[in-house]
């Protein structure tokens, strides 16, 4: 996490949990842990566990001859307590440790999922009724509100979070080679020690953990960059119908106020699915320990983590301050003078009348009203041809499925 780019990517409350000492703080929360069980257990003579200072990078650097930081640091526990780490391998320290700083890390990261989502219901709530074009492959397609895209964005998110949440996050021990022929079976009191999940078997080569966990983050990640996507599309110029409440401005350009969360969301969830690539990839393990697939787990998982606690805030800050300015959405929806009700013009009229009308209007470019009003075929009074040209009478369901998104919250509209 460097210091010129770090703070626009991460989350400090996030970062704190991925941090080098953080890594160290639980690869030695574990073997505090496996030395306390060990004891109780009476596996090891009962004692004092080292309170040792330890450089991350001094660790670091003492760990190429080996290839991971756990055997200095078993070293220099050693030096002060004989039993330390006694029937672990290097693999169940940092397996352990990943399982405690995804854990950690994803607590505040959950928090910031939570006030998203109830800036969306907020938003949703306010703007039941507000109408706004429908857009589908970038073009206006019908009517529809700005809470039931608010709406949308809600479901989604909650149905992310809540398979974040469900991820097993779980203790690794297993020994050598996974039968834990020093101790036995302590895996049951380890995983009480630390708070984590208990496996039926030591997962030193069966990912699913770990891939359970990089496919979830992925899938916040997409919810998050889905919403700052539409943001960032709403607020163009020419589009105006949703602002941030602090832009930020330009270098070259003073007039500018940039939807500068918006494009930080997008570029922490543009680096996510390579990472999420990179530890699938991990999956296939040979034999009972892997060379190489679990080490490139590490940074792995600390950077996708990062990345989404940074989208996570950013989305946060967006969502808390954005500007809607219904008015504009109304202006927007006459650009086409009309077109845009064809499809609900058609349900009044008939397929066929309104099919003609709708051409007549495209060809001469005349307003769909002034061609429904000179239309001879059509009956249609003026406040009738008015009512059937009003977005507001096209919305179908809208509201209705903004009302069910709500009421399945609990009616939650946060303030």
């Amino acid at each position: 996490m460097s210091d010129l780019f770090g703070p626009l990517f991460g989350n400090p409350a996030v970062d704190r949990e991925l941090s080098s000492a953080a890594w160290v703080r639980a690869m030695l929360d574990f073997e505090r842990a496996l030395f306390a069980v060990s004891a109780r257990a009476g596996i090891v003579p009962p004692g004092e566990f080292p309170s040792v200072e330890v450089d991350p990078a001094a660790l670091g650097s003492a760990a190429l001859a080996s290839g991971n930081p756990v055997v200095p640091l078993v070293s220099l526990l050693r030096s002060v307590q004989p039993w330390a780490h006694h029937g672990a391998t290097s693999q169940d320290v940092l397996d352990t440790a990943m399982s405690l700083v995804a854990r950690r890390a994803l607590a505040p990261l959950r928090a910031d999922l939570a006030a998203v989502a109830s800036s969306c219901a907020r938003l949703a709530a306010a703007h039941r009724d507000t109408v706004m074009a429908g857009r589908t492959l970038y073009q206006q397609a019908v009517p529809t509100t700005f809470g039931l895209k608010c709406a949308g964005w809600l479901v989604a998110l909650d149905r992310a979070t809540e398979r974040l949440c469900d991820v097993e996050l779980a203790v690794q021990f297993g020994g050598a080679a996974g039968t834990l022929a020093v101790t036995g079976d302590l895996v049951g009191e380890l995983a009480a020690e630390l708070d984590l999940s208990a496996p039926l078997l030591p997962w030193h080569t069966d990912r699913t953990r770990v891939a359970d966990l990089a496919c979830a983050l992925g899938t916040v990640a997409g919810v998050l960059g889905k919403i700052a996507g539409d943001v960032l599309l709403l607020s163009q110029t020419e589009v105006g119908e949703v602002a941030e409440g602090t832009g930020g401005g330009s270098s070259a350009m003073p007039h500018k106020q940039n939807p500068t969360r918006s494009v930080l969301v997008s570029a922490c969830t543009r680096r996510t699915p390579g990472l999420v690539q990179t530890l699938l990839a991990q999956m296939p393990q040979e034999h009972e320990r892997a060379g190489g697939a679990w080490h490139a787990e590490w940074e792995t998982v600390t950077e996708l983590l990062r990345l989404v606690g940074g989208a996570a805030l950013h989305a946060r800050e967006l969502l808390a301050g954005l500007r809607v300015d219904g008015e504009r959405m109304r202006h927007n929806l006459g650009l086409t003078e009309g077109l845009v009700m064809s499809e609900h013009l058609a349900t009044v009229l008939g397929r066929a009348t309104a099919q003609a009308a709708v051409a007549e209007a495209a060809r001469t470019g005349k307003p769909l009203r002034d061609v429904l009003l000179a239309d001879p075929g059509v009956s249609l009074d003026v406040q009738e041809i008015d009512r059937v040209l009003d977005p507001g009478d096209a919305l179908g369901s809208a509201g209705a499925f903004v009302d069910r998104v709500l009421a399945g919250r609990g009616g939650e509209e946060a303030t």
